[in-house]
């Protein structure tokens, strides 16, 4: 069965430094790192120690408020550091890798024949449970719940996107095992969104609903096709994974052993040579950047995620446990005389048109982080509802969460929406408000509050 989605509000932002579509395998990286700030709302509970050996698939920690939920070791090594911020909060655990392929092997001999609850325990215990996530909130999936559909965004449309078919014509099989996996979990379908115009593997696979999908960003966001599709009212739960961790589910269940490939993409106007690298989650990105050319001559910012929703990182740091994508652009220090005249300067890729760039809209720009301009009044002016295209009201939304009336929250559509659907809000406002950060405060009111 296809359905088809037509977005006509947002946009595309065509940013100089795309991946080519070369594929490199890196190095093993030396060191390996899982943050539990990657998965939100979660608070660790500690399993290892420093000096501790440990394999591919060990538990280094769980999720204290759901104690199934086991987070593993991508690697085999011995703990190198368990590093805590302030009040001692977990930050990072550091394995040091031995380049040895030792692993827990996990019982999946007639895994076809195993019950719902069979498999939700196996992908528990083998730490692929975090791989899933719940709509609302955006957070791992409670294995308690049943969802009423599971949808995969098998495109991307945020600035210098990923290209999924290249990124996993190697793992074809083993996204159609991951496909089949996640139909026994949902009194649903599973949903995969293409964009459509797409010709690769994804429309032969079996077992899922395909969604057609045109229209500029944010129309690859899982969250739009959910609100187009499915849309979440009070109670539901939906469930999202993305197709890299489709296939890592897949890998397990044919190896009985715990996949933890990532591929990612370098991209940006600093990067000297965009492509994509075959790696594992939470590799050093020190390691990662070595074959990619940076251009520091310049200063630059560096960006675990995309652009517009990434998060800033040091070079001593590691890859994000949902990243397939690492964006390296110039740092905005550099200011113009007299910036606020307008029609000065149109290589600056603007939303409005007190710019010419918008008559070079098929030009792909260099651009760097300065805002040009600071924080100002919030003002009703249509900018938002512009780039954004569900049926929600973004402004009303995002002045409810910072009056923490949970009522009008609710009301306004908080269950359906996550901060990255609310980038090209960051980027286009002319208010310079941190939209995101808004949203990610009032979700995490919503789960203290209403859970």
């Amino acid at each position: 069965m296809l359905k088809k989605i037509r977005i006509r509000r947002g946009v595309n932002l065509n940013i100089d430094g795309e991946a080519d579509k070369i594929l490199v395998e890196l190095p093993s990286s030396k060191t390996i790192a899982i943050k539990p700030s990657d998965f939100f709302t979660i608070v660790p509970k500690l399993l290892v120690k420093e000096g501790e050996a440990v394999k591919a698939g060990s538990p280094l920690f769980f999720s204290k408020n759901n104690p199934r939920i086991n987070f593993v070791s991508p690697v085999s090594g011995f703990i190198k550091a368990v590093v805590r911020g302030s009040k001692r909060k977990i930050t990072e655990v550091i394995i040091a890798s031995n380049d040895r392929d030792d692993a827990i092997i996990f019982d999946i001999d007639n895994y076809h024949k195993f019950s719902a609850e069979k498999i939700k325990e196996i992908l528990l215990q083998s730490g692929n449970w975090p791989f899933i996530k719940q709509r609302p909130y955006d957070i791992i999936a409670s294995p308690q719940d049943t969802p009423k559909s599971i949808f995969i965004s098998c495109f991307s449309t945020v600035p210098l996107a990923v290209d999924y078919d290249f990124l996993l014509k190697n793992n074809k099989e083993d996204f159609q095992l991951g496909v089949n996996i996640l139909n026994k979990l949902t009194s649903g379908i599973v949903n995969l969104g293409l964009d459509d115009s797409f010709n690769g593997f994804f429309n032969n696979i079996k077992n899922a609903q395909k969604i057609s999908v045109s229209g500029p960003h944010p129309s690859g966001n899982v969250g739009v096709q959910i609100h187009k599709i499915d849309p979440i009212n009070y109670g539901d739960k939906v469930w999202t994974i993305n197709p890299e961790d489709v296939a890592n589910i897949g890998s397990f269940f044919k190896s009985g052993k715990y996949t933890a490939k990532r591929t990612i993409a370098v991209v940006g106007n600093s990067v000297g040579k965009p492509q994509y690298y075959n790696t594992i989650i939470g590799s050093s990105i020190s390691n990662l950047l070595d074959h990619s050319k940076i251009n520091y001559k310049i200063k630059n910012r560096f960006i675990n995620g995309d652009v517009l929703s990434g998060s800033t990182v040091g070079l001593d740091n590691y890859i994000g446990y949902y990243n397939n994508l690492f964006s390296v652009i110039p740092e905005g220090d550099v200011y113009r005389f007299l910036g606020w005249i307008p029609f000065v300067d149109n290589h600056i890729l603007s939303l409005s048109r007190t710019s010419f760039s918008w008559i070079f809209s098929k030009k792909k720009f260099n651009v760097n982080t300065n805002m040009n301009g600071e924080e100002r009044a919030l003002v009703v002016t249509g900018e938002m509802e512009k780039v954004f295209p569900m049926d929600i009201f973004p402004m009303q939304l995002i002045k409810a969460c910072l009056n923490e009336d949970i009522e009008k929250m609710e009301f306004l559509g908080i269950y359906e929406v996550v901060p990255e659907d609310f980038a090209l809000i960051d980027y286009g406002s002319t208010s310079k408000i941190e939209a995101q950060k808004i949203i990610r405060d009032g979700i995490e009111l919503m789960i203290n509050e209403v859970g």
